[in-house]
């Protein structure tokens, strides 16, 4: 009798812990926005002291600059250059002119990060936009944190539908916005940042 209470706890214990681990890796499967954020602040400190460092950092994914879906990307306050960037996603848009990206809805949200360069240095701007994620090229809602550091602006961005959900995301929602034709979509603004 006590072998087998044993067992049945030994059994609950187990199970209990299984199902606890599942659903914190469920949960931190995406990034927060707080924790977009904190990577942002940590690239506006690293450009300040190693600029040269942190860019190559950035794109190369490293020194915490690729976080599950977090990544901070970088370009040119006064040119719009991309410079840098930490997802797979957003490579082609390296040396291309920020302000003429477009997102899958039509949205010129490349003019919002460029704005956004062009306030004072350290105050964080929000731009809204879908994007794919790092591991998915479908487009989902995604808010970034932008702001200007030592001639640049850098932002980190986080996806709102996937952040707030602790399940593993479905297909993203409809867009209110038809997707625009390939007439109007620029070839090459079919990648960003």
């Amino acid at each position: 009798m006590k072998s087998t209470l044993i067992l049945i706890a030994a059994g609950l214990s187990a199970s209990l812990a299984l199902s606890d681990t599942s659903a914190a890796q469920q949960q931190g499967q995406f990034g927060t926005a707080e924790e977009a954020r904190a990577m942002l602040l940590r690239a506006v400190a690293g450009l300040r002291a190693d600029k040269a460092r942190t860019l190559d950092m950035i794109n190369k994914g490293q020194g915490g600059f690729l976080d599950r879906d977090l990544y901070p990307f970088c370009f040119n306050a006064g040119d719009g250059k991309a410079i840098a960037a930490g997802s797979p996603n957003s490579k082609q848009a390296l040396g291309q002119d920020v302000r003429r990206l477009v997102d899958a809805t039509g949205k010129q949200y490349g003019q919002e990060l460029y704005a956004a360069a062009q306030k004072p240095e350290g105050q964080i701007t929000e731009v809204g936009y879908v994007f794919p994620t790092p591991s998915d090229p479908n487009p989902v809602p995604k808010v970034s944190f932008v702001t200007r550091a030592a001639g640049m602006a850098c932002g980190v961005g986080y996806y709102k539908t996937l952040a707030s959900s602790p399940q593993p995301p479905g297909p993203p929602p409809p867009s209110p916005h038809p997707p625009p034709s390939p007439q109007q979509q620029p070839s090459d603004n079919a990648d960003g940042l």
